[in-house]
C-alpha cells in the first residue's frame, strides 16, 4: 500500500512539475526533495548531474542559439528549464530508490507483467555490457585507449541492436502463429 502510495504521489509530483513556471517554486521543489533524501542528497544529486548534465548542457547551449521566443527572457526559460529538469529527475531516482515497482503494481497484471519483462531486459542487457566490459579487459596488455573505447562502445551498440531485432523479429514470429497477425 505504501509503494503505491508513494508511486502516486510521484506521478501527481512529475505533473505539478511540469505544471509550475515560477523558477522558486520549483527550486524550492528541488530543495524539498534533497531534503527527503537526507544525508544521500549529495550522493543523490551528483547521479542526477551524471544523469542529466550532458543533457541539460546541450539543451542550454541550443537555447543560448536561438532568438528569445515569446518576448521572455532567455535566461529565465534557461533557469525554469533546468530547474524542471533536476527536479523530475532528482525525484525519479529518489523515487526508484525507495519506491518497490512489483509491490506498486501488483493489483495491475498486465502493468505487473509488463513490468517483469522489462526488468528481464535490463538484465539481459547489464549482463550483456558486463560481459562485453570484460572481454574488453580480457583482450588488452594496458588500459584501453579513448579511440578504442568509443569503437569498442560503437560494436557494443550495433550488437545490441541486432540483438534486439532478431528478438523482435522472433517476438512477431511468434505473435504471428498465435493469430496476432493484422495485415
Amino acid at each position: 500500500m505504501k509503494d503505491r502510495l508513494l508511486l502516486a504521489l510521484y506521478l501527481a509530483a512529475v505533473v505539478a512539475a511540469t505544471l509550475v513556471h515560477a523558477p522558486a517554486l520549483l527550486g524550492a521543489g528541488l530543495l524539498l526533495v534533497l531534503a527527503l533524501a537526507g544525508r544521500g542528497a549529495p550522493r543523490l544529486l551528483g547521479r542526477v548531474l551524471l544523469a542529466v548534465g550532458p543533457f541539460l548542457l546541450v539543451l542550454n547551449l541550443s537555447l543560448l542559439a536561438l532568438p528569445p521566443a515569446g518576448g521572455g527572457s532567455r535566461a529565465a526559460t534557461l533557469l525554469r528549464t533546468d530547474l524542471r529538469v533536476l527536479l523530475i529527475a532528482s525525484l525519479s531516482l529518489l523515487v526508484a530508490q525507495r519506491v518497490n515497482l512489483f509491490r506498486a503494481l501488483a493489483p495491475w497484471r498486465g502493468l505487473s507483467a509488463l513490468l517483469v519483462l522489462a526488468a528481464g531486459q535490463i538484465q539481459i542487457g547489464r549482463r550483456l555490457l558486463a560481459d562485453a566490459r570484460l572481454a574488453l579487459a580480457s583482450r588488452s596488455l594496458e588500459r584501453p585507449g579513448l579511440a578504442l573505447l568509443y569503437r569498442h562502445a560503437g560494436a557494443m551498440g550495433i550488437a545490441l541492436i541486432r540483438r534486439s531485432e532478431a528478438a523482435s523479429a522472433e517476438l512477431a514470429q511468434a505473435l504471428r502463429s498465435r493469430g496476432w497477425d493484422h495485415d
